[in-house]
């Protein structure tokens, strides 16, 4: 169960700032999003369960769309996903980046264009690589070097698959360690530093039935500022220009990946949307410049930004006990639908209703 440390705050309307936009308190102590009472949502569903405002996840699309005009968006499926989130975002004419076979044909079967689908994954499964090859997904992105023949082998002679390769540009960002994945002493992707990603690149041009369309490149989560994202430009272009040395090549894509960082409490800081896309354009174009190479089309993989300020969870109180100075709060929910607390430490802005 989910306990909390903090004593009660008596709450003022700034505590809704982390709430979705739509939300009211038509009476004290009675909560809606979107029109809809929490305590109904309770009552009819039982909890936890999950309330997400449709026209806010909608909305949030468009913000990105509108703030990357020339770039792809896909909407990070690890986030949140659901046949409705599925519809929402193909509606909003953005792409989807998943990492399961599961992820997949949830898309898929809901209807959701395979083409504009990115299958992601440290450690995919035969099934996860059958599956993507069978639905026709977009592009796979390649996190391993053992992935390549396995790839290759699948897709057979007469095949032809568009691919990726996960670099790891040597960036410490991210809201805690354990979800940092630019550094070279993660799991996630090829080292720029020690060569991996060069040779795993070299592999895959001997392979004619993988078509290299790109590099991708994920920091981590929660981040905050937008310098980590220009040094990675920066890092992942000069590779770029260092392929172009060496075999000629000109890579058409550049996936920045995702991780923008949202409030969870009223006052904590968020990525700045505009100031991200802005720099960042104007990075790629200047390193690429630099490097004399043509600017490749960028991709970037929201997920919790779009999603998360949009929704909340709804517990019922179970048990309240005092141990010393600590009151402690127990709730029906806990690791099963919201690993964060225990996992990094992370703090939320509770709000008790239906009292």
């Amino acid at each position: 169960m989910t306990t909390l440390h903090e004593p009660v705050v008596t709450t003022t309307p700034d505590d809704l700032s982390v709430w979705p936009a739509s939300t009211t308190e038509p009476r004290p102590g009675d909560l809606a999003v979107g029109g809809v009472p929490l305590a109904e949502v309770a009552d009819r569903f039982g909890t936890p369960v999950y309330v997400l405002d449709e026209n806010e996840v909608r909305e949030r699309c468009r913000t990105y769309r509108h703030a990357f005009p020339d770039t792809e968006v896909l909407y990070a499926a690890k986030a949140f996903l659901c046949r409705a989130m599925v519809h929402w975002t193909e509606e909003e004419g953005l792409g989807l980046d998943v990492c399961s076979a599961g992820e997949l044909e949830l898309a898929v079967t809901t209807g959701f264009p395979p083409e504009r689908i990115v299958l992601h994954g440290n450690a995919k499964s035969p099934r996860d690589l059958e599956t993507a090859l069978r639905l026709g997904v977009g592009r796979i992105v390649i996190d391993s070097p053992s992935e390549i023949a396995r790839l290759a082998a699948a897709v057979g002679p007469g095949g032809h698959q568009k691919v990726m390769v996960r670099v790891v540009p040597g960036i410490s960002a991210g809201g805690h360690e354990k979800i940092r994945t630019g550094t070279d002493d993660q799991k996630f992707g090829l080292s720029i530093a020690d060569g991996y990603a060069q040779h795993a690149i070299a592999r895959i041009l001997d392979q004619p039935q993988l078509e290299l369309t790109g590099l991708h490149c994920h920091l981590g989560s929660q981040i905050t500022s937008v310098k980590p994202y220009l040094a990675a430009v920066r890092r992942v272009v000069g590779l770029m220009a260092r392929l172009h040395e060496q075999h000629g090549l000109v890579l058409p894509e550049l996936d920045l990946g995702g991780g923008h960082g949202i409030a969870y409490r009223p006052g904590e800081a968020a990525l700045d949307l505009t100031a991200l896309a802005r720099r960042v354009r104007a990075e790629l174009s200047d390193a690429c410049a630099a490097a004399g190479l043509p600017v490749p089309h960028l991709i970037i993989e929201p997920g919790r930004a779009i999603v998360g300020p949009a929704g909340i969870a709804v517990y019922r109180v179970l048990a309240v006990k005092r141990t010393g100075d600590h009151t402690f709060v127990a709730v029906d929910g806990g690791m099963s639908d919201n690993p964060r607390p225990a996992l990094y430490g992370v703090r939320y802005a509770p709000r008790l209703i239906g009292r």
